[in-house]
């Protein structure tokens, strides 16, 4: 458990008004997100069955919470990571067009999630995808896109400084886009959460691209699954959050993989049994739509909002009691 105590926390809002703003919050920013990349909202599941390649292998280590079903029987159901795989088959199956798209309210348990300010086992995301022709598959469009859901960010620091103007956690006017090799470069001898710290007291607000692959160093920035993001056309939203002196990752996103960038990837993870999966063969055929997309946290873009110091304060979910007691008697208040 690893709990960082800002000095001096005041919450601003109590457990009352803090609900009223999530509730702002939310419906104001998908209403406006949605808007922007021209996306329609779809429900989506909170399970699927084991087998079928649609749940999110996240870092391949995490396992997610399965049970069976009295109608279904010898069938696994797995409670979702996320719905980076889903989303895609979603938009063939319903016959999105070219340039338009979906985004759902996307929960999701990781049991085995390191609890701390910003980690826990209920993850609530807006999971959003979008239909992009081969051509688009460009850092042009990675980077104009990243541009577009800053702006909405941005807009929404507005909004709530008008509704909660004692509230607001102020952000900065720019995003700066840069590479995890980049970074390695600039700071060789820092840890990649360390330079992720770095680079983003710096600059307020970082894209950081390409994350997934291997580094000069041989070591990779940080994990990611290789049968959704393409690894070079991929980054997460970074913002220096002030009240904890470190990043707070806001969004990962990227251009989702092709046919040959997938099988490059399986067989750099040694997954290429993965290859047989339903999911996967329908990709490597050529039968699914080319995208972009992402999730975007919903209790880490209330606590960026907001200034809180624990996403406890904006999400009920399940904590230590030795955390839980630490946070009241700091004035943090837990759900």
């Amino acid at each position: 458990m690893d709990l960082i105590i800002p000095k001096d926390y005041d919450p601003k809002l109590n457990v009352i008004e803090t609900q009223k703003a999530i509730r702002y919050i939310r419906e104001t920013f998908q209403d406006e997100f949605g808007k922007e990349l021209n996306l329609t909202r779809l429900s989506a599941p909170m399970f699927v069955e084991k087998g079928t390649g649609l749940n999110d292998n996240l870092n391949g280590v995490e396992k997610p919470v399965s049970f069976t079903m009295q109608d279904m029987p010898g069938k696994t159901i797995e409670i979702v990571h996320s719905l980076a795989k889903w989303k895609r088959l979603a938009l063939k199956r319903y016959g999105f067009e070219l340039h338009t798209g979906l985004y759902t309210n996307m929960n999701a348990i990781r049991k085995d999630e390191n609890l701390d300010n910003i980690h826990s086992i209920y993850v609530d995301q807006w999971d959003w995808e979008k239909i992009i022709s081969k051509e688009e598959r460009t850092t042009a469009t990675l980077e104009s896109t990243v541009k577009t859901i800053f702006k909405v960010i941005k807009h929404m620091e507005h909004e709530v400084w008008y509704k909660f103007p004692k509230a607001v956690h102020h952000l900065p006017d720019e995003i700066h886009f840069v590479t995890t090799q980049e970074l390695e470069d600039e700071f060789p001898t820092l840890t990649p959460k360390e330079r992720e710290d770095a680079i983003t007291k710096r600059y307020g607000a970082v894209f950081l691209m390409q994350i997934g692959g291997k580094l000069k160093s041989g070591q990779r920035h940080d994990g990611r699954a290789p049968d959704y993001d393409d690894w070079k056309l991929n980054g997460d939203i970074l913002f220096w959050y002030e009240p904890l002196q470190h990043a707070l990752e806001i969004s990962s996103m990227g251009i989702r993989v092709s046919e040959d960038s997938m099988r490059a990837q399986l067989k750099d993870a040694h997954a290429e049994d993965r290859a047989q999966l339903p999911f996967h063969k329908m990709l490597l055929n050529g039968e699914l739509p080319y995208t972009i997309g992402g999730g975007i946290g919903q209790s880490r873009l209330c606590m960026l909002l907001l200034g809180k110091a624990h996403v406890g304060e904006v999400q009920a979910s399940v904590w230590p009691q030795a955390m839980i007691d630490k946070c009241y008697a700091n004035h943090i208040q837990i759900l």
